[in-house]
């Protein structure tokens, strides 16, 4: 057998959340990415009609959204020579029989606001103006450059050293003498640490590695594109979404991208449509607007994958094994479909250490006093951390280094998310 590969941090997962925390990480410690597929981004970052959206998630996902927001507006020119969003807005409909949701949705959301039926046909004109029964419309809503996102960490991440190796899917891994000795399509790799950021094949990667899953869940959705409705510039319409999540809509290059927005549990797998769904979700589609849906240029499926409370998955492992994971924002923080929620929020499982060293958070906004909070575990921070802070600093429990690495981690997929944030990590 050929000899061993060593490595401090190994990630399993080449997409966005892999190689943003690679990223991060590469300039402390000697990171390799693994990926089982023979490209980067393959699954859900590859196939994400992506859009920045406040609104998106519970509390928590809302929360790292908005953190996400300082890196979008003034990226790094060095690894993002372009903008990472663009306006788009989105406007929000419904029917008699979704009235329900459209309340509900009003009633939990910022900066969304109630709009008229002629406010929302000049926005998409090609609505049937008896089927909306109310409408709501989120001005700040930006569509994200996933690609571009993706390759400046992964150029950052590389220019720091990081390594990834690609068509190396990970088959086992056990503890053996403090260390992880993983087996995989390229040989043995040993690590100090396993971040696991492998999306849908998150629980997969936890049974290969001896650690009890979380209950990750791959969930199908499918896109259709379709052309452009004659007489219809559609370029500055916003992305449309049913209210009572039937379907949405979102112009990209000229085209209609339509989904029926489903969420249908699967096995992780290389996603592909489910043509009775989509023809489905069509119909819904086409009864809503005032042309017909004629051809399907092409389509797609991903997967996007949840956490059992849709909650981004923070916390070590009593196995040994952390993750990034769940229905989260990395730095992105915005939705991006079908490919669900690619950008997998990060989450934080440390090797070999149990509960984990978190001992208390401070942060400072810029015009805020120094706060500090008190956390148990590292998903019980997640919950506590807000929006708008500069400079975190973080205390380990204990002076051991293997403390001080893992709260490094778990800061730095903090930093993942809050892009602009000073990140200081150091024992007590």
């Amino acid at each position: 057998m050929a000899e061993s590969i060593e490595t401090d941090i190994l990630i399993v997962g080449a997409g966005i959340a892999g190689v943003g925390l690679a990223a991060e990480l590469a300039p402390f410690y000697d990171v390799l990415v693994i990926e089982q597929e023979s490209t980067a981004a393959y699954h859900s970052t590859g196939r994400s009609v992506a859009i920045f959206i406040r609104n998106y998630g519970n509390d928590v996902i809302r929360a790292l959204n908005r953190a996400s927001l300082p890196l979008f507006d003034k990226p790094d020119p060095m690894l993002f020579p372009h903008p990472l969003l663009s306006p788009r807005g989105q406007l929000f409909v419904a029917d008699e029989n979704g009235v329900a949701q459209h309340r509900a949705l009003l009633d939990e959301a910022d900066g969304l606001r109630s709009i008229s039926v002629d406010e929302a046909l000049a926005l998409m004109p090609a609505l049937r103006p008896e089927r909306i029964a109310a409408a709501a419309y989120e001005h700040d809503a930006q569509d994200i450059d996933v690609g571009a996102l993706h390759q400046g960490w992964l150029r950052k991440a590389r220019a720091s050293g990081a390594r990834v190796m690609t068509d190396a899917a990970l088959w086992g891994a056990e503890r053996v003498r403090g260390r992880w000795c993983v087996k995989t399509r390229q040989g043995r790799i040993v690590a100090g640490t396993i971040v696991n950021a492998a999306g849908a094949w998150a629980d997969a990667v936890a049974r290969a590695c001896a650690v009890a899953p979380l209950g990750i869940q791959p969930m199908r959705r499918s896109v259709a594109v379709l052309p452009a409705p004659a007489g219809h510039d559609i370029r500055a319409w916003p992305a449309t979404d049913d209210s009572a999540e039937g379907w949405y809509c979102k112009p990209d290059g000229g085209k209609l991208f339509v989904s029926p927005a489903e969420e249908i549990p699967v096995e992780a797998h290389d996603a592909y449509v489910d043509d009775m769904v989509l023809a489905e979700g069509l119909h819904r589609f086409e009864s809503a607007v005032d042309y017909p849906v004629v051809r399907v240029e092409r389509s797609w499926a991903g997967l996007r994958s949840f956490a059992p409370d849709r909650t981004p998955v923070v916390g070590f492992s009593a196995g040994g094994i952390w993750r990034p994971d769940g229905a989260g924002a990395v730095p992105a923080g915005g939705r991006t479909d079908p490919a669900g929620r690619a950008l997998r929020g990060p989450g934080v499982h440390r090797a070999g250490h149990g509960a984990g060293p978190f001992h208390e958070v401070s942060t400072r906004g810029r015009s805020s006093p120094m706060t500090t909070m008190r956390a148990s575990s590292p998903k019980g921070l997640l919950h506590r951390l807000t929006s708008g802070a500069d400079r975190i600093v973080v205390r380990a429990a204990a002076r051991r280094e293997p403390d001080l690495l893992g709260t490094a981690l778990c800061v730095l997929a903090f930093a993942c998310t809050a892009a602009r944030a000073e990140m200081l990590a150091y024992g007590q």
